[in-house]
């Protein structure tokens, strides 16, 4: 509860060269609730907004040094969506029209009162409150989409321990192979703490380049590498005040780890090309299919990383440990799938169902959803047989065979290659294939 409110609390920073209009503003916006802070440069209030969040900029105009529209500009490169309220003296407007299309939230024109500055915070504040709300109307629609099914004894003590800690702010780790439902789990977690108003930001850490993934993570400053021609935010600090999801985080490189385990102990990055810290308030969620602690013995994962991130494990049972839950899995997918293609409900015969029952399901409620999907699109009757069940499992253990087959192959050329130095003759000549031939398979199986 002191969380909430404390996060509640709007933090505004008051810019002026003037040192009589900056205490009385401090003064009076204070006496209305709000956490002021105050600097007399744009260049003193930079260094600010970089070292901690603000609700709100309120600027002058004109100043020594660096300018109000020069601070703007500024804040804007470092994070696009800072509300920004400019004073302009003189009541002119050529400058408040040039600070609109800088990217300022509002103006307002001295001389001024305490309750017209007032007015304009509330009602800036205001508009960032229902574009969050729009964000958290978009969160909900895509939780009711992919709503959590079950009702087995795995499944009830799953969402028991889930939404025990979601009320905490404790680390998680998410355990589950894959197709389990690990972001499901993991915005569940969100909708029920009180960061739910603020943004949910989700990331396959696996998905990405190591390079890519940096850049993703913590942001960079213009001129960092080539191609960076202008600052950008990283996801830490987008999810700023909210949750950060990191799936296949077991997949992250060693380099990566050290600056994570840096967010975890100081809340804090460092953007690429930057050396100036920047404060996060994050909750972080984290996910993978791997065994870490194996990982951590093989020295694969940094072991400080992993006590980090494994504050609170949570594991997800895989679905043929908790088969009770398939008939209601297969009544949702075949509802949401009827309704999405405007299309009947197709219903399945007593021995479809106990087909579906007694498979494996490898690929866990995922496949489960795929095979229904299809299963609804693909065939024409009104009743769906075990027939038409062992057709559609069938090519997906085909597609399943045929991908692993090619992935061992793809491994085997990898590690030969990478034994022989890099040399391909004297790999091919170990593979027991002609050179000419490694380079075609090379070709078919690494089309980058």
């Amino acid at each position: 509860m002191e969380q909430t409110e404390k996060r509640m609390k709007k933090s505004v920073l008051v810019v002026d060269d003037e040192k009589g209009m900056i205490e009385w503003l401090k003064i009076a916006l204070e006496k209305e609730g709000y956490e002021v802070e105050t600097a007399m440069s744009g260049e003193k209030a930079l260094e600010l907004s970089r070292s901690r969040y603000f609700h709100c900029v309120i600027t002058d105009i004109k100043m020594a040094g660096m300018d109000g529209l020069q601070l703007l500009k500024k804040l804007k490169e470092e994070d696009p969506d800072v509300i920004t309220i400019i004073i302009t003296a003189y009541g002119t407007f050529e400058s408040a029209v040039e600070a609109l299309r800088s990217g300022a939230s509002d103006f307002i024109t001295k001389p001024f009162r305490i309750d017209e500055i007032t007015f304009r915070l509330k009602n800036v504040f205001e508009k960032e409150r229902l574009r969050q709300e729009n964000i958290f109307l978009k969160n909900k629609i895509t939780e009711e989409e992919g709503v959590i099914i079950g009702e087995s004894k795995e499944m009830k003590e799953l969402l028991t321990l889930v939404d025990k800690v979601a009320i905490t702010d404790a680390t998680i780790m998410i355990y589950g192979e894959t197709g389990t439902g690990k972001e499901l789990i993991a915005r569940r977690l969100h909708n029920k703490s009180y960061r739910k108003s603020e943004q949910f930001v989700a990331l396959n850490c696996g998905a990405l380049p190591d390079t890519l993934l940096e850049s993703e993570l913590f942001g960079y400053k213009r001129g960092a590498f080539t191609g960076a021609v202008q600052n950008k935010k990283g996801l830490f600090k987008v999810a700023d005040g909210g949750t950060f999801f990191l799936d296949e985080v077991g997949e992250i490189s060693p380099k990566i780890q050290v600056k994570l385990l840096r967010v975890l102990q100081y809340k804090e990055v460092v953007p690429l090309g930057d050396t100036k810290t920047v404060k996060v308030n994050v909750r972080l969620v984290g996910a993978t299919n791997k065994n870490l602690e194996e990982s951590v013995r093989r020295g694969e994962f940094r072991e400080d990383l992993f006590y980090r991130l494994n504050v609170i494990p949570v594991f997800i049972p895989p679905l043929r440990d908790r088969k009770v839950d398939i008939p209601l899995l297969i009544k949702r997918f075949t509802e949401r799938t009827a309704k999405r293609l405007k299309i009947a409900i197709k219903e399945f015969s007593p021995a479809a169902m106990d087909k579906l029952m007694d498979y494996t399901w490898p690929g866990n409620v995922r496949e489960l959803e795929n095979c229904v999907e299809r299963t609804m699109i693909l065939l024409d009757s009104d009743k769906i047989t075990e027939k038409d069940i062992s057709l559609i499992i069938h090519s997906d253990i085909s597609a399943r065979e045929e991908r692993t087959l090619k992935d061992l192959e793809i491994n085997a050329i990898r590690d030969v290659i990478k034994r022989c130095g890099g040399n391909k003759v004297k790999a091919a000549k170990m593979l027991g294939i002609h050179p000419s031939t490694l380079y075609r398979k090379m070709k078919r199986l690494f089309p980058d």
